[in-house]
């Protein structure tokens, strides 16, 4: 991560920070942009006294909100949540995401879908004009079923790997328990499509792709400034 790019996620962690109230209930996303907010939150209840609850997207998240004195709870105790904040990997003009390079997709989506706001941070370099072009979509797959999830993105249009683990032998796991599939498109033109047949293809857990959950996009400037976005 260079200086600048550090720089505009550390900016944008801070903004959402200051849109939260004591008393909010929150979704704590997981990776580098989220882990800027939860610092940054750390230091208003700290600083400021400020009163939070927070439910984490994963094993890692729900570590630093702990770290930082976010009091974390669940989706069982509180199914409705204020508002959720998260990264993204990429990020087009009509707020569709792909998320998961953390492998945490499954649990992001479920978070952000009961949130009031669900806020989008990012610097610049992941906002496009297209999904799919620089980034592979992660598909969360049973293991039994990794076979014919792969014919099924081939049908699609891309290029399937099994996601290996960089550390360790074998496949990445996920939080769940489950092996995670790395698609790779020339672009996606139609992501709501994409969207359909995954969920209908049995051995499919979820996939990368948010669909018209983003209510926010902040991205975050390399000059240390913020863009605020709401959903088009």
């Amino acid at each position: 991560m260079s200086d600048l790019q550090a720089a505009a996620k550390r900016a944008v962690g801070e903004h959402v920070a200051s849109m939260i109230s004591t008393g909010m209930t929150l979704g704590v996303g997981t990776g580098s942009t989220a882990a800027m907010a939860i610092e940054a939150l750390g230091a208003r209840i700290r600083n400021e006294g400020i009163q939070v609850k927070g439910v984490a997207t994963s094993f890692a998240a729900e570590r630093l909100a702990r770290q930082h004195g976010i009091v974390l709870t669940t989706l069982d105790e509180s199914p409705d949540l204020d508002l959720a904040f998260d990264g993204a990997d990429e990020v087009d003009p009509a707020f569709i995401l792909i998320k998961g390079r953390g492998a945490a997709q499954t649990r992001e989506k479920i978070v952000a879908s009961r949130a009031k706001q669900f806020v989008v941070l990012v610097d610049e370099s992941k906002v496009v004009e297209a999904l799919g072009y620089r980034m592979p979509l992660p598909v969360e797959v049973v293991p039994m079923a990794v076979a014919p999830v792969i014919q099924v993105l081939k049908r699609l249009g891309a290029d399937p790997e099994i996601r290996m683990g960089k550390m360790k032998d074998g496949p990445v796991v996920s939080d769940q328990g489950m092996w995670v599939v790395d698609a790779h498109f020339e672009g996606i033109p139609d992501p709501r499509h994409v969207n359909d047949v995954l969920l209908k293809t049995p051995g499919v857990v979820d996939h990368g792709l948010f669909i018209d959950l983003a209510t926010h996009l902040l991205i975050g400037r390399s000059d240390g400034g913020v863009d605020v976005l709401g959903r088009p």
